[in-house]
């Protein structure tokens, strides 16, 4: 058993410490055999889970017992979250002078709060991972009362057609 365990630590190590490259590759791989990776769309809630608890294994008590002791960088986190990312889609969308259909799904996509993947790319770039997730912790708490009256404002602001005339999106 120790022996096995052992092996288990060897591997953990590796693939922790190659993280970034092993994403990249398979991320090469997948795009050029797309057959050979469709089936994993069907259990992206089961690798997701596998994810996060792998990362979790990572935060000691210790890193959360200090996030509690600065609340004022998770609450900058949650508004940066809900101002900036909203911002800076609904510019792009008036820049890009999407459609309607378009602009709505880019703003959605900006309202929405930072998820696994937020925190994923904190744990490979060796940042603050409890502190990742306790801003992904506000965030998605604030989520079902900040996504909507962000979308609501931002997609209500006024577009025009091709042309000239105004409509609102919702």
């Amino acid at each position: 058993m120790e022996n096995i365990l052992k092996k288990i630590g060897k591997i953990s190590s590796f693939a922790s410490r190659y993280i970034g490259i092993i994403i990249i590759a398979f991320s090469c791989l997948a795009f050029f055999w797309r057959d050979g990776f469709a089936w994993m769309t069907n259990y992206t809630s089961v690798f997701l889970g596998v994810i996060m608890f792998g990362m979790g294994l990572t935060i000691r008590l210790e890193d959360f017992r200090a996030i509690f002791s600065r609340p004022k960088e998770v609450i900058i986190g949650a508004v940066a979250q809900y101002t900036i990312m909203p911002v800076v889609a609904w510019v792009l969308c008036k820049v890009m002078n999407l459609s309607a259909d378009l602009a709505l799904g880019v703003i959605l996509v900006g309202c929405c709060p930072g998820g696994t993947a937020s925190n994923v790319i904190t744990y490979i770039a060796g940042g603050d991972v409890a502190l990742s997730v306790g801003m992904t912790i506000v965030s998605t708490l604030a989520a079902p009362v900040m996504t909507p009256f962000l979308v609501y404002i931002l997609a209500g602001a006024g577009w025009k057609y091709p042309s000239g005339q105004w409509y609102c999106l919702l």
